[in-house]
Order: C-alpha cells, then sequence, then structure tokens
C-alpha cells in the first residue's frame, strides 16, 4: 500500500488529536505536524503493530504494547490485549504472566488495562485490574523504605522499573505513591555526575549490582517519567517541577552520548558495545511529549526528529524494528516486543507534537 494512502482503519491526523485530548494534554504553540507526515506515522504504526502482534510476549511485552495502542489511539486493540492479560493473570493479582517474570513487569500495561476498563465497564475487567493494583501497592516484594523491587528473591531496583509501578499508579491518581517509588528508585540508581541510571541496585549489599548505564534502562526510566508527568494534576506545579527537571537531566545524559547516526551504543557510555536502536525510539516518546506538555523548550524538536529518523531507518519492509536490544535475553541486537511497541509510541508522539 502506497505511503499517501489511507485506509479506514489506519489512525488519522484526528484519531491523534482525539488521542492527545483523552490524555489531558496542554496544547502549546508548537508547530502542526503536517498531514502527509502523520499518514506516513500511521503507514509506520500500521507496520509496526502488524509486527508486534505476530511475536511471542511476556507479561511486560503485553503491557507495553498495550500502552502503545493507547498511546497510537487504537481502543479495540487496547481492549483486546487486556482481554487476553486476564486470560493470563495470577492469583496474586499479575496480568499477563506467561512465565513469571519481574515483580512489577506487569505493571507496564496498568494505565491501559484501566482505561480498557472503563471503556468496557465490564465488571470482570476492572476487578482484574484492581486486582493487580492492589499486588503492586500491598503484595509485591519491597524494601523497607516501600520501593518495589524489581525482582522475585532478592530485592533489586533495575531502572526498566520506573516505568512500571509509577506510571500505573499516576494514572490511577495515586500520584504521592508514584513520586515515593520514582525517588526511591533515584536514590539508589541516579549518577549526577553522568546524569544517567545504573543499571541494578541490591538492596541487601547496599551497594550497586549493575553499575552499567544501559541504554534500553535509561530510555524506559526517560519514557516512564513523561507519563507520569502527564497524569499529575495541573496544580501539582511542585511535583511536575520536579518530575521534568529529572527527565530532562536524564534526557541530556543520554544525548551527550548520541552518535553521530543518531543512535547509541547498549551501554551508553561504552563505545565497544553494539549499536542499538530502541533507545533511540525511547528519547524520542519523552522529548515530544515534553515539547507537547512543554516542559521542553522548542529547541528539543530537532533532537527528537533526528531520533525519529535514526530510527525509522532500522524497521524493515516488514514492520519489524531491527537493531533493537534483543529478545529473548536483551543482551544482543535483534527484534523485541518493547521496539515495536516503542516505535509505535514514537511515531503517536511525534504526529501529536
Amino acid at each position: 500500500m502506497n505511503a499517501g494512502r489511507k485506509s479506514e482503519n489506519w489512525p488519522t491526523r484526528r484519531t491523534f488529536l482525539r488521542a492527545a485530548a483523552a490524555f489531558g494534554a496542554t496544547v502549546h504553540a508548537l508547530p502542526a505536524a503536517s498531514a502527509e507526515t502523520i499518514d506516513d506515522s500511521a503507514r509506520r504504526i500500521a507496520l509496526a503493530k502488524s509486527a508486534a502482534l505476530a511475536m511471542q510476549r511476556r507479561d511486560w511485552e503485553q503491557g507495553i504494547l498495550a500502552q502503545a495502542m493507547l498511546e497510537a489511539g487504537d481502543r479495540p486493540a487496547v481492549i483486546q490485549l487486556t482481554r487476553a492479560a486476564m486470560v493470563q493473570q495470577t492469583e496474586d493479582g499479575r496480568m499477563g504472566v506467561v512465565v513469571s517474570g519481574g515483580v512489577t513487569d506487569p505493571a507496564m500495561g496498568g494505565a491501559a488495562y484501566a482505561q480498557a476498563a472503563k471503556w468496557t465497564g465490564e465488571p470482570a475487567m476492572k476487578a482484574a485490574v484492581d486486582a493487580l493494583l492492589e499486588w503492586i501497592r500491598v503484595k509485591a516484594p519491597r524494601a523497607a523504605d516501600g520501593t518495589l523491587s524489581h525482582v522475585f528473591g532478592p530485592v533489586e531496583m533495575w531502572s526498566d522499573g520506573l516505568s512500571g509501578a509509577p506510571p500505573f499508579l499516576a494514572a490511577m491518581g495515586l500520584y504521592d505513591e508514584a513520586l515515593a517509588q520514582i525517588e526511591g528508585y533515584k536514590k539508589r540508581l541516579w549518577n549526577p555526575e553522568k546524569r544517567l541510571l545504573a543499571h541494578i541496585w541490591d538492596e541487601k549489599t547496599g551497594s550497586l549490582k549493575d553499575a552499567a548505564f544501559w541504554g534500553g534502562g535509561n530510555g524506559w526510566a526517560a519514557a516512564g517519567l513523561a507519563r507520569v508527568w502527564r497524569s499529575l494534576p495541573a496544580s501539582r506545579t511542585a511535583d511536575r517541577d520536579r518530575i521534568a527537571a529529572f527527565a530532562r537531566e536524564l534526557t541530556d545524559g543520554c544525548l551527550a552520548h548520541w552518535r553521530p547516526d543518531g543512535l547509541f551504543h547498549d551501554v551508553i557510555d561504552k563505545p565497544g558495545t553494539f549499536v542499538e536502536t530502541n533507545l533511540a525510539q525511547m528519547l524520542a516518546f519523552a522529548i515530544y511529549e515534553g515539547l507537547r506538555a512543554g516542559w521542553l523548550p522548542v529547541s528539543y524538536r530537532e533532537r527528537a526528529d533526528r531520533l525519529r529518523a535514526a530510527a525509522r531507518g532500522k524497521m524493515d519492509a516488514e514492520g519489524f524494528v531491527r537493531g533493537a536490544c534483543g529478545a529473548p535475553n536483551f543482551d544482543r541486537p535483534g527484534i523485541s516486543t518493547e521496539a515495536q511497541a516503542f516505535a509505535i509510541m514514537m511515531e503517536a508522539a511525534g504526529a501529536r507534537a
């Protein structure tokens, strides 16, 4: 199908604008995206979605794909993905668990699942989301200060956890709890000199288990912070300012290691690690959200556009994003559901901005 042709089932500019309004977005004086640009985004979203739905998925993968469909304004897909996650709900409330993974991974889809429950009005769907929220708030293992562990067994905090519980809690109106989780992760993982997050903290030893600045983890965090900001009421000015400042510092810390080709190394400050695609998508999403909300200046638009162009260049004819930190072990370049999801989120955010 030609890039300029639109199908009735593809997102349109109006779809993106309606979706933006549903997210409570504030419109700022930014250049409007052209109809041609939005049509290209819709084409790419359709390709990325098709490839993503062909992939086998674990709990966080199901969740972030549901969130991507929410970002793109694809209501039927959000509901379908939620319904499927309900089938794989554990007795303790975690949704989408095909094989047991991380403690907070199921929360990656919490906000999208909650929206699906509102749309359908189905008691069973609401009960499933409530059970997931109870898992996160009450049952999940955590440190003495309440910061959630990322894994079962040893209490550990991983950088990608900033995109798990905090956006879900904030979307549910539990702002103080979301902010407390962010602060708990930040005090353990944040390197103020590098302006980057280390990957893993070991609570038992009180030290970093993995001090590497993993690109994927920092990208997850940037995207999560942007989503938390979006959920905070306008009246919480100080909280919004604090989250925005953190997100901007993190974005700048990543961009300090930006390659000329618009991408990053898998470990951001280690040129010996492989060149990776998904961080560019994640940062582009966060920057576009910051531009639209007004917590990033318009000068960042050029950076987001360059990141987006670089990532677009890695999508193949079937819609797979190549060169991402690849599933299932995320230790080499490949493909992953999360890279597909962030391709969709990047395009949706770019079209709204």
